[in-house]
């Protein structure tokens, strides 16, 4: 019986380290001066691309990405009614002209309002967010102690992999997730960043400012007819690049854009 079950093991890790195809997509970073590493899942053939095995396993802040799991717990929890419910806007001006208004679900994720999703996470409490990333398996389930950034950046006790990103869009996507239809249906609209006839894109960026580096995170997945490809891209620079923030920011779905083309995706 033990020798079945070693053998099980054995063959188990075997396959999963072979459906890693390594692959290389660095001209893209080095056009936009900038390092880091791009990861598929491609849902049909059960098998990863990934550009760096090491980079794939390491955690960091998810930034504004946690807006996905947030926006789901928020929902399932009753800490917001739906996609078009509004929260006032305190009146504190701040350093985005979007954020600087009443604010839908719908719109907050769009515009990746900070303090939209900060107001919910009170609503949402410690209690559930612990219950729910465990559940979830996201991340390392930390929230710290505060309950208002610990997603964000230098403060963020949250920490995830590019790996665990695309096993939790992996479980979204087939409503594998402790949550109801209605909240599903509800975040995956809220998700859809572009839709055509030939496919739809659901996607969420998120920028922390970390160890000395800004992190730009790209993450989501592409619906086609006949498959989905899970992807996610994280770059890095020093604070001290002069390369201006809207550039930076920009660079993260331009590469994500250019290698899902290259691989025919897009």
């Amino acid at each position: 019986m033990k020798k079945i079950f070693f053998l099980g093991f054995f063959l188990g890790a075997f396959f999963s380290i072979s459906a890693q195809e390594l692959v290389n997509f660095s001209q893209y970073f080095k056009e936009a001066n900038l390092e880091g590493g791009f990861y598929l899942y491609d849902y049909q053939k059960k098998a990863y691309k990934i550009t760096d095995k090491a980079d794939f396993v390491r955690a960091t802040s998810p930034a504004s990405t946690f807006k996905i799991p947030n926006s789901l717990i928020a929902l399932e929890v009753g800490a917001i009614k739906d996609e078009n419910d509004v929260i006032k806007w305190d009146g504190e001006k701040r350093w985005l002209d979007s954020w600087n208004k009443d604010q839908t679900l719908t719109e907050a994720y769009k515009n990746s309002t900070v303090w939209f999703y900060q107001e919910l996470a009170r609503r949402i409490g410690e209690k559930n967010y612990n219950k729910y990333l465990e559940a979830c398996n996201y991340g390392n389930h930390h929230i710290g102690n505060d309950l208002t950034t610990f997603w964000l950046g230098e403060s963020s006790a949250l920490q995830i992999s590019p790996k665990n990103q695309l096993e939790f869009l992996i479980k979204l996507h087939e409503e594998k997730l402790p949550f109801s239809k209605r909240t599903f249906e509800i975040t995956k609209r809220v998700m859809i960043r572009e839709k055509t006839e030939n496919y739809t894109l659901r996607a969420k960026t998120g920028w922390a400012q970390a160890g000395g580096k800004d992190i730009g995170w790209f993450v989501g997945y592409v619906e086609k007819k006949d498959n989905v490809y899970f992807f996610a891209l994280r770059v890095h620079k020093p604070l001290d690049n002069a390369m201006p923030n809207s550039e930076f920011v920009a660079k993260r779905i331009e590469i994500t854009n250019q290698i899902l083309k290259e691989m025919g995706i897009l």
